[in-house]
């Protein structure tokens, strides 16, 4: 876990085991960035599970409250499926794949 201004960089499996260490991140770059967006890049996550889904959904939510917005970058096929059956696709924003011409 890396962060970098407002980007919380992820990498490797992202499940139950690592939800503490990624909400503390999380709503500390939440509490201290100047930025009204923070961007959460979940590229180099390996895999992931509801549980851990719903921190980043919580958190959302948490930062809406205040005005501000959380955005999920690089989201694997399965990472963006999961969202979609859970239904947590309600509460975050994903960024857009960018298309190649």
């Amino acid at each position: 876990m890396v962060t970098e201004g407002p980007v919380l960089a992820l990498a490797g499996d992202f499940d139950g085991r690592s939800t503490l260490e990624v909400r503390t991140a999380l709503y500390e770059l939440l509490s201290t960035s100047d930025a009204s967006e923070v961007v959460v890049d979940l590229t180099a996550v390996r895999s992931a599970d509801v549980s851990a889904l719903k921190v980043l959904a919580v958190a959302s939510l948490a930062a809406g409250r205040q005005g501000r917005h959380v955005r999920l970058r690089g989201c694997a096929p399965a990472v963006r499926r999961l969202l979609h059956l859970s239904r947590l696709i309600r509460v975050v924003e994903v960024e857009r794949a960018a298309v190649s011409a």
